[in-house]
């Protein structure tokens, strides 16, 4: 019979003590013995690279360390060479806490997008230690009690703007592939700072579940948005309304266009769409409708249900000439979300379905605190901010 090896034997170690209901982390944590394994064999890695680049230095035996890591104090075994020139890289001289650990790095990778069969050969690369699938979901599973803090945390009383869309993904369930839609609420302080305010699991997208979305955010704070930026999704005007009555509600202008194009023949598109720019674009409220009027009287005939799209939305795909040009162009369209969308896909194409809701809720959390790390403030924010300091002054609540 083969004899276990020492990834195997950890392994086994780590799952015995979950199903015992052992902790992850601290002194005697589920973990402790595996982080342990690695840092060792990460220096020993080290060593090697060290003494055959310096020959004719060789290794001189080992020291002991002790070292802090998210898992609590853990003894390791430190390689030494004779000629006391081995830095180590990992975990330097002198250093007593691991600033930058593997489960660290690990949680990093999966956030950057790369699957568990991609993360497991990264660490047998560098560490020459095979981790299952089983050891790094409970790796990444290890930031649970920061999602919930983060999914209940209190939110500002005001928020500027605000962007909402969903997205879909493929989750398993009893042994089948179902669509999940996630619900994401972006928002922009009065700082011009953009935050994540939630994400939201539902096995469709409606406005009914958009109004439980809001409610929530209401409930941890929020006492007014100012703007808030929204694709046509039927009844969702009226959804944000009812929670926050003062809001003005902005259609994207993007998803006008795209829903329009659809009535539309492929010869006749690219002079629709030039003449669709021709409303949005104009300098007032006036000569957009009369822009719109010449738009029914060339198009109308050959495309009544393209003229009634924008008729029938035509109160809030105009909220925007309310505002100077600095606040039409963060709010017309919900290009903000998109971009963000964008980069949410970028991270999570090469999970394929993920084996549960609770997985794709991590993943996404994972994926999006990475995200908004790149965030800044729009450079013209504070020309936002004084054009909506003289219209909504009595609102706006600033530091």
């Amino acid at each position: 019979m083969k004899e276990k090896s020492e990834a195997d034997k950890l392994l086994e170690a780590v799952l015995s003590a979950l199903q015992s209901g052992k902790p992850l982390t601290g002194k005697d944590g589920a973990l402790t013995p595996m982080i342990k394994h690695v840092l060792e064999a990460s220096l020993e890695g080290e060593m090697d690279a060290h003494v055959e680049s310096a020959r004719p230095n060789r290794r001189n035996g080992k020291g002991k360390k002790r070292v802090k890591t998210s898992s609590g104090e853990i003894e390791i075994e430190t390689p030494r060479d004779r000629d006391g020139t081995y830095e180590p890289s990992l975990i330097p001289k002198r250093q007593r806490a691991l600033g930058d650990s593997l489960e660290k790095k690990i949680i990093g990778l999966y956030s950057s997008g790369m699957s568990y069969q991609d993360i497991s050969d990264h660490i047998d690369e560098m560490y020459d230690m095979n981790l299952s699938k089983a050891q790094l979901s409970a790796i990444t599973d290890r930031v649970w009690p920061e999602i919930e803090e983060w999914r209940s945390r209190p939110l500002d009383s005001v928020y500027v703007f605000l962007w909402m869309d969903a997205m879909f993904f493929k989750v398993k369930q009893d042994g089948r592939v179902k669509q999940m839609a996630a619900y994401m609420a972006l928002g922009m302080n009065v700082e011009g700072e953009k935050d994540l305010l939630g994400i939201y699991l539902s096995e469709t997208e409606s406005s009914g579940f958009w109004l439980g979305v809001l409610n929530d955010l209401e409930a941890r704070g929020v006492e007014d948005i100012i703007i808030a930026s929204i694709d046509n999704l039927k009844g969702f005007k009226e959804v944000i309304t009812t929670v926050f009555p003062r809001t003005d509600v902005q259609l994207c202008i993007v998803h006008q266009i795209r829903n329009s194009t659809r009535y539309v023949n492929w010869q006749d598109k690219r002079a629709v769409v030039r003449d669709m720019r021709l409303i949005y674009r104009a300098n007032s409220i006036d000569q957009a409708e009369t822009e719109l009027e010449n738009f029914e009287e060339k198009w109308g005939k050959k495309y009544p249900a393209m003229i009634q799209s924008w008729k029938r939305n035509w109160e809030h795909l105009t909220t925007f000439f309310g505002y100077d040009e600095h606040v039409k162009r963060v709010m017309y369209t919900t290009n903000s979300i998109e971009g963000f969308n964008r980069q949410v896909r970028k991270g999570t194409k090469a999970k394929g379905a993920l084996t549960s809701e609770r997985a794709l809720f991590k993943l996404l959390y994972l994926v999006t605190q990475k995200v908004q790390k790149k965030w800044s403030r729009p450079q013209s924010w504070s020309r936002v901010i004084a054009s909506l300091m003289i219209t909504h002054r009595d609102r706006l609540r600033l530091k």
